[in-house]
């Protein structure tokens, strides 16, 4: 029985996230399917959206794989704070987050939230490669 942490904030993420996990799941196994919002201004309606969008992706596809949890966090914090306080909190075997590709001049460097989650976790953390910017 493993317990995963997914951070996500798009369709596309979610659905990457899915194709990784796929075939790794069992039955005993729960998913968190995590979208944090900042709120307040910098948090509009279509964001909003696309969060739910995002989750219900992983409920549809992995909901019959395994046990599947959807949050949609609006604490004021950045996404990173969220997802590493979240893994703790469930106390998570493995963080599931995506990092875009690069150009040549930025490929060496992750997106903020992927990199801080991968200095500062002390679990395990899969980088899901997604679609080229």
């Amino acid at each position: 029985m493993r317990t995963y942490v997914l951070g996500t904030d798009t369709v596309d993420t979610s659905a990457a996230l899915c194709d990784y996990l796929d075939g790794r799941l069992d039955a005993a196994d729960t998913v968190h399917a995590v979208n944090s919002l900042r709120g307040g201004s910098r948090t509009d309606a279509e964001t909003v959206r696309d969060g739910e969008d995002a989750l219900n992706v992983v409920q549809s596809r992995l909901g019959a794989l395994a046990s599947v949890e959807t949050h949609q966090l609006v604490r004021g914090n950045a996404p990173d704070e969220d997802l590493l306080a979240y893994a703790v909190d469930v106390d998570a075997d493995e963080l599931v987050v995506g990092v875009r590709k690069r150009n040549p001049t930025g490929k060496a460097l992750f997106g903020s939230t992927t990199q801080s989650v991968l200095l500062e976790s002390s679990r395990p953390v899969a980088v899901v490669p997604l679609d080229a910017e």
